[in-house]
């Protein structure tokens, strides 16, 4: 009997029942912005900075609109401006290159590898080639290059580093938390992250100056007294008058429905992975399929998957997609000549120029990406497997493919 999973991928969790007590409290009060807070109280949005500040052990940290915003924002905040280069990975998604094109700046892309990171030998050439002296690093679906190989190029090369931490909000590098290497690490709250405000993103950073920047940017008037998570008043007097305020606040309400969230995402972490392992184990050495190896210094948060058909043709893949949707997976495919969904890769983004990547090219074609929300289970996950291990085994004349190292 043909199996078929019946669940959804795009079904998150419900919010914690303390997150939506909060949010009724502050629904009946009616102090939504931010800055509208009683005589004493410090607004849940505060709090929130407070709390991730904490998390990630930054000495600073800025809630805002959204993931997107905090790109921007923080390469505003370190001076970014129009006509500048700016070097970000090949593979990544559209609101990368967009902060980037958002300020006039012009995205410079380099090559990833096999393992869906940043190629650091052509980021050196690169970086030579251009004259670009900021890297927009996107840790794209949450694969960690390595970290000190990379700050170590760039420290050379006099090079700053933005982390868009997207996909690796509870991740961490050996010891350090994801989005602490650079001068800011920008992180979202979109619905299929991994802590859920609909829309919403932070910024940390332990730059005093950038960070003061930062929160003027966003919005604070001179309201930054307010702030918990942010440098001594000293600061704001040296850039206040000269940092435009391009709105991106974060809400309080948002921020409610968040802390709860925060404050579990260690044991969220935890059962991402256990899917993911699930995931693992059900497609080792299918014939023609190939994982990604992850490095192991890296803790990453399992909430997608990704493996490669490196031997297969367009066709093929289009087919082993339709069939694997079929029997209820959805899987999207990097390869696809025109953006689908969420889906786009370097070359649909005609606002960044015409660029070749012969690398990128050839691993995109044969990427195929699939969430994994903690609505499924471990026998979802051992499902999902065996369907598109079932699947594969259907593609004409699969070739072995080799282990990466």
């Amino acid at each position: 009997m043909t199996e078929v999973f019946e669940g959804s991928f795009t079904q998150q969790e419900p919010i914690p029942e303390a997150g939506i007590e909060a949010a009724i409290g502050l629904m009946r009060h009616g102090r939504l912005h931010r800055y509208n807070v009683a005589e004493g109280e410090l607004g849940e949005t505060a709090l929130l900075e407070q709390d991730f500040a904490a998390y990630t052990g930054a000495s600073y940290a800025l809630a805002v609109a959204s993931g997107g915003y905090a790109m921007g924002c923080a390469m505003r905040a370190i001076g970014v401006k129009a006509g500048d280069r700016v070097l970000s990975n090949g593979f990544t998604l559209a609101p990368v290159p967009g902060a980037i094109a958002s300020l006039g700046a012009v995205p410079v892309f380099v090559e990833v590898t096999d393992n869906l990171t940043i190629d650091l030998h052509d980021l050196a050439t690169r970086i030579e080639t251009s004259g670009a002296k900021i890297l927009l690093l996107s840790h794209m679906r949450g694969h960690l290059c390595d970290m000190d190989a990379l700050m170590d190029l760039c420290s050379r090369a006099g090079v700053q580093v933005i982390e868009d931490c997207a996909h690796t909000m509870g991740a961490r590098w050996r010891d350090t938390a994801s989005g602490r290497h650079g001068v800011f690490g920008c992180y979202s709250c979109q619905t299929y992250k991994h802590i859920n405000s609909g829309e919403g993103g932070l910024l940390v950073s332990d730059d005093d100056t950038a960070m003061a920047r930062a929160i003027m940017l966003s919005g604070s008037y001179m309201l930054y007294e307010r702030h918990a998570a942010a440098p001594s008043p000293d600061v704001f007097e040296q850039v206040k008058w000269d940092t435009p305020n391009i709105s991106g606040r974060m809400d309080n309400l948002r921020a409610a429905i968040l802390r709860p969230q925060l404050a579990n995402l260690d044991a969220q972490v935890e059962a991402w992975n256990a899917r993911y392992e699930v995931m693992e184990r059900g497609l080792q050495d299918v014939p023609g399929l190939r994982l990604i190896q992850r490095n192991p210094n890296g803790r990453f948060v399992g909430s997608s998957f990704q493996f490669l058909l490196p031997n297969a043709g367009a066709a093929e893949i289009e087919h082993f997609a339709a069939r694997c949707a079929d029997r209820g997976v959805e899987l999207k495919w990097f390869g696809a000549e025109t953006p689908r969904a969420f889906t786009s890769r370097y070359d649909s983004w005609r606002y960044a120029g015409t660029q070749r990547l012969a690398q990128t090219d050839r691993v995109l074609a044969g990427l195929l990406d699939m969430r994994l929300p903690l609505t499924f289970s471990l026998d979802d996950c051992a499902l999902i497997a065996r369907i598109i291990r079932d699947e594969a085994g259907q593609i004409t004349n699969p070739q072995p493919v080799a282990k990466l190292g």
